[in-house]
């Protein structure tokens, strides 16, 4: 006898309508699973046999071959287990055909019939309601609260097959779970408040500027200067994330298989600090089976790359891609996936191997060379694709004394958020969130230079040889700057002072 139950597979962020079709016949005992399961897949007629056992139904032993239809596409985990289960139920005859085929499940069993959590669930259910708007999804308890953020879905949480099974013969009721109301307050990320660190006042203010315009710094400067402080300060002034920014946060987090057990919504941007000994498929995404990298972990949020010239030469240079589109294509055999890697990239280093170069109260004990070589760990083209350098000078002891306040993190993250929001109103016709993400031509359309401006710019690009990136990035940071003062017109001073975060090493 031949029973249909629905489910969905992950391929990258989208999901696709997967039919579970089971058909038991006579014959010597068997039990395979084909479609181009992965071995996670197979081991499923092991959890499946034991958890109808133990959950008191009869496994049938006759001839059972389940197909994942289609056959292309690869399935990996333990996601089908659920909706096996029920085939298995159907085509005994234990439920009826209509009632399996009725629903979309996914699930993982244990060997007693607990529903447990499985990844991928939400970009799942997000795929499911453009393909069949209004279904019934069963998922785990525990994925109840992401899958619901799918509203056009009726989304139904289960702890165990038996209630699955009880809902589908009429006998029992499964709770539908709605959404978290999307108009209520969207946190703000947590970090160091800028109100701990001692004076490094032009550092803030060049983080501010990256934080209001979505730009990349790299922050170089003796050991024990702050530069990590520093960075791990940014969070706690970036502006709360929009629905649409958490949902897509949410949804990687949720593929990567990174949300915690009941999690809903994502309010918080996410903050990414991989160690320097980080490979490139972890950076940048990879696997045998593609899965998001810490540049995709990092959308919408802060990667921060510690000591960024310890890191292997493959692992920086492979950073220029999503640097400059913002996605990241991972190519395998198995599939090609496009993951969204729309961070604020934050790279801090010593000016040299020993760190103190131009140290005022140190001597470097490098030679030339040695820095020459360790300044060259960063190439042309990657510094080029970060638009503010920033020197970081270690503080005097009079800065750490002092009493005087300094102003905390709330305040400044008013200013960044009223500029972000200057930027969407006016990126608005282009989907665009803010200045960073602005391609070269946008730039040039939208950076409109007072005169005096444009012939500052005009002298500083022979002067400091420029290239054409360079030359955007510039009149991107120009824009961010005199967004922070509300102008209309970037002028010369704006200009002037994103000019001067373009120096190579600081200074």
């Amino acid at each position: 006898m031949l029973a249909i139950v629905n489910s969905v597979v992950l391929v990258g962020l989208e999901g696709q309508k997967v039919r579970v079709e089971v058909d038991i016949g006579s014959g010597l005992p068997l039990f395979e699973v084909v479609g181009l399961p992965d071995p996670s897949v197979r081991e499923a007629r092991e959890r499946v046999r034991a958890a109808l056992k133990n959950s008191g139904f009869e496994f049938p032993l006759r001839r059972i071959i389940v197909n994942l239809a289609p056959g292309d596409i690869k399935k990996e985990g333990p996601i089908y287990d659920l909706p096996i289960a029920l085939g298995i139920l159907s085509a005994a005859g234990e439920l009826k055909g209509e009632a399996a085929a009725s629903v979309y499940a996914v699930g993982e069993l244990s060997l007693e019939g607990t529903l447990q959590p499985v990844p991928g669930v939400l970009p799942m259910a997000l795929a499911l309601q453009e393909i069949e708007p209004g279904a019934t999804f069963i998922v785990p308890s525990a994925n109840a609260n992401e899958a619901a953020l799918a509203t056009r879905l009726r989304v139904m949480a289960a702890e165990n097959l038996v209630e699955v099974v009880a809902y589908l013969r009429g006998e029992g009721e499964l709770p539908v779970v709605e959404a978290a109301d999307p108009s209520g307050p969207i946190r703000y990320t947590a970090g160091i408040d800028m109100a701990e660190i001692k004076g490094q006042e032009a550092a803030k203010r060049a983080l501010e500027i990256a934080a209001a315009g979505g730009h990349n710094v790299l922050l170089i400067g003796s050991p024990g200067a702050g530069k990590t402080m520093l960075a791990r300060s940014v969070p706690s002034i970036l502006p709360p994330l929009t629905y649409e920014e958490a949902l897509t946060v949410t949804k990687i987090y949720s593929a990567a298989g990174l949300l915690t057990p009941g999690q809903g919504l994502m309010t918080e941007r996410p903050f990414r600090a991989p160690h320097h000994t980080a490979s490139t498929a972890s950076i940048i995404g990879g696997g045998r089976v593609p899965k998001p990298g810490e540049v995709s972990l990092a959308t919408h949020g802060v990667l921060f790359l510690d000591e960024v010239a310890e890191f292997r030469r493959d692992v920086l240079e492979a950073l220029r891609q999503p640097l400059e589109d913002r996605v990241v294509t991972v190519a395998r055999v198995a599939a090609a996936i496009t993951y969204p890697a729309n961070f604020i990239l934050i790279a801090s280093m010593n000016p040299c191997p020993c760190g103190y170069f131009a140290d005022e109260r140190k001597a470097c004990t490098c030679t030339p060379y040695q820095i020459a070589q360790y300044r060259k760990r960063l190439s042309g083209p990657l510094l080029d694709r970060i638009d503010l350098h920033i020197a970081i000078r270690r503080l005097e002891y009079r800065e750490i004394e002092t009493k005087e306040g300094a102003e905390p993190s709330a305040v400044v993250r008013q200013r960044v958020t009223e500029a972000r929001e200057r930027q969407r109103r006016r990126l608005a016709s282009w989907g665009l969130g803010c200045n960073a993400e602005m391609s070269g031509q946008q730039a040039r359309e939208h950076c409109r230079l007072s005169r005096a401006a444009k012939l500052l710019l005009r002298s500083a690009f022979n002067k400091l040889a420029l290239s054409l990136r360079g030359h955007d990035r510039v009149l991107k940071v120009a824009r961010t700057i005199a967004d922070l003062e509300g102008a209309e017109v970037v002028e010369e001073h704006h200009l002037a002072e994103a000019l001067q975060y373009r120096s190579p090493w600081g200074g």
